[in-house]
């Protein structure tokens, strides 16, 4: 049903779409690569306006959840709407040291006024405690290693891991005492190049290299993927200015997105629409797994044109609280309009 409308929507728009900002003059667009891009990650990247060559295209075929607004709650009402969000570059701006990515009040509050009407889960690749601590709030659901390490809600819990922490899922748990030898392994492969840095997400591994000097840039992958390619239980994968290293299961974001709804008790039930809002390309296989469903909304952040599969766009985090405050608003207004 979203689909018809939103190929209805592009027909009709055309490629006049364009998000509230005025747009301002900027040099001629090229395609970023993965040390430039907005793609997710834990690092920066430049926000190019509207008006960037093949930007209002891109925007047509991915119009923006915002001007959507009005179709996708028409779409949602009477069902049940389940939230899922990145955190990095969607909840909070893309920095250059991981260590201060911090959301703001505002964001933390839209959050949670969402998390009132909707359960909430945030799916991050850094590790689930830290996501926590930036976060702040009880009443969402924490996924941290791309989905590795979920706590579940603790309705839904049937017993404790070891260390008593209820609801904990870690599918990769086996692949811990490895993971250590890895990181160590990584701290001392790049120690010698200035401004890398490991981030330990617990179940991954980030390899930050923004800070690097780019003629080092290669030298640094190189370093890494040679390191990891000689070991068969991990694999590398890139995300913006990071190089991220993982275990070898077939585990992903989507996969905590499914698991999540079973968990909440909704994984074969009709009526719900999974509204998933992420900038990093780990993101689409949760945007894949909406897209397979045929019912939801997968919700892409960025600011340039990129490949993805989701079917709306918000350009950054200042567009994901702006909607975040109104999908909690359109909720408050429909359970007044009931009473």
């Amino acid at each position: 049903m979203m689909m018809r409308k939103l190929t209805k929507f592009n027909h009709t728009m055309g490629f006049q779409i364009t998000h509230s900002n005025k747009p301002k003059k900027v040099k001629p667009f090229s395609c970023p690569n993965n040390d430039d891009d907005n793609n997710g990650g834990t690092n920066g990247g430049s926000l190019i306006p509207d008006d960037a060559p093949g930007y209002a295209s891109w925007l047509a075929k991915h119009p923006s959840a915002l001007n959507m607004f009005d179709s996708i709650t028409k779409e949602a009402k009477g069902k049940k709407v389940v939230v899922f969000l990145d955190y990095d570059g969607t909840l909070s701006p893309i920095v250059d040291d991981p260590d201060k990515a911090f959301m703001s009040a505002e964001m933390r509050m839209a959050v949670r006024e969402v998390a009132k009407h909707f359960p909430t889960s945030i799916i991050s690749g850094r590790r689930r405690e830290r996501v926590k601590e930036f976060v702040q709030l009880s009443n969402v659901y924490y996924a941290g290693s791309h989905g590795l390490d979920i706590m579940a809600p603790p309705r839904a819990v049937k017993a404790c891991d070891k260390k008593g922490n209820e609801g904990a899922f870690q599918p990769a748990k086996l692949f811990l005492p490895a993971i250590q030898e890895m990181s160590i392994e990584l701290e001392d492969t790049i120690r010698e190049i200035q401004g890398a840095r490991i981030e330990d997400n617990k179940f991954c591994i980030s390899v930050h290299y923004r800070q690097v000097p780019p003629k080092d840039h290669e030298m640094l992958k190189e370093k890494v993927k040679s390191l990891v390619g000689n070991r068969p239980n991990f694999r590398l994968t890139e995300g913006k200015m990071v190089l991220e290293v993982r275990p070898s299961i077939e585990w992903n974001k989507g996969d905590a997105l499914n698991y999540l709804l079973d968990t909440l008790g909704f994984s074969n039930a009709k009526d719900v629409l999974p509204l998933y809002i992420g900038d990093d390309r780990t993101d689409e296989d949760a945007f894949k797994v909406i897209a397979s469903r045929r019912e939801g909304f997968p919700i892409i952040v960025s600011s340039i044109p990129k490949d993805t599969i989701a079917w709306f766009s918000l350009r950054d985090p200042s567009e994901v609280l702006a909607f975040l405050l109104r999908l909690a608003k359109w909720k408050k207004s429909e359970i007044h309009f009931f009473k």
